[in-house]
């Protein structure tokens, strides 16, 4: 038996469901402090932007006011890749593999996502060619931008001359722009989707005596006697803009939706053993995706 067996007993699923139903309140009081955080963020006063910051990226000359792309709103990811790097950070890349799912998304919120090395150009290009990634990646080579937001040193030891980070600008009609928020370090941790999942399991992200913890980290096609992984075949027959997507749904209706082609669910949860209108039956939904359903006391929600 192993460490992590051993210290788990194995009890009736009535004593589990218990168990479950204290540790869900725990997990309702934390989403509603999250909450409760986002607005204290959102409230955060704002720094006028006042220089005139200019990026190369692949149409050529940006300034920061470029970046936004008719949009309001912009997220920049600091992404660690010095000028004199061969490649980018590890922990940089295990983040920004969760970017691209994202774009259509967070421009359909009126959100611009662009990523910023100091590296020149070219060898943003290598690298990004190389991870197949393609949300949008611009140099601030020869600007102060980097420094300016915490994420370079010039004083610093050459090889901890970069930091990763995160910071958001706002762009009103005049033109004026505003920097509206900042993270660093485990501040960035939201952006880690894989994190979560790892959170998730019994071994959760299994980091103990490892140091830094990211460590085990690898760019995705480093790690030895992991299988290459391929791209996800499209179960909708509509593609977008090169996105494929399910037809247009019928707005919510009061009941809740059905939770598609699932035959591991209770009894009681029979009748969302249906189809969700416009998915083929090779489609799967995660059981986190609890907000379908209605709110059950083991499903989870605030």
């Amino acid at each position: 038996m192993t460490a992590i067996e051993a210290k788990h007993e194995v009890v009736s699923s009535t004593r589990w469901m218990e168990a479950r139903q204290a540790l869900l309140a725990k997990e309702k009081e934390f989403t509603r402090q999250r909450d409760q955080l986002s607005r204290q963020r959102r409230e955060l006063p704002w720094e006028s932007v006042g220089k005139n910051y200019v990026f190369n990226g692949s149409s050529g000359e940006q300034t920061l006011g470029d970046l936004f792309e008719g949009r309001n709103q912009l997220i920049v990811y600091h992404f660690m890749l010095g000028p004199d790097w061969k490649e980018g950070c590890p922990g940089c890349s295990f983040v920004s593999d969760h970017f691209d799912g994202s774009l259509a998304h967070l421009a359909n919120r009126g959100v611009t996502f662009v990523a910023i090395s100091r590296a020149p150009l070219p060898q943003i290009e290598v690298f990004q060619k190389r991870m197949g990634w393609q949300f949008k990646w611009v140099s601030s080579s020869g600007s102060d931008f980097n420094f300016d937001y915490g994420v370079s040193f010039p004083e610093a030891d050459p090889k901890a001359d970069e930091a990763p980070g995160l910071s958001v600008f706002y762009k009103e009609a005049s033109g004026a722009i505003f920097h509206t928020y900042s993270t660093y370090a485990r501040g960035l941790e939201p952006l880690i989707g894989a994190y979560t999942l790892l959170d998730f399991t019994p071994k959760g992200r299994n980091e103990d005596g490892i140091i830094p913890p990211m460590s085990w980290v690898r760019h995705r096609d480093r790690y030895e006697n992991v299988p290459a992984v391929k791209p996800a075949s499209c179960c909708h027959a509509e593609t977008v803009n090169g996105c494929s997507r399910p037809p247009e749904l019928p707005p919510f209706p009061n009941a809740p939706r059905a939770w598609p082609y699932t035959s591991q669910l209770p009894r009681e949860l029979g009748f969302l053993r249906q189809p969700l209108p416009g998915f083929a039956p090779s489609c799967r939904f995660p059981a986190s995706r609890s907000f379908f359903l209605p709110r059950l006391p083991f499903l989870g929600g605030a």
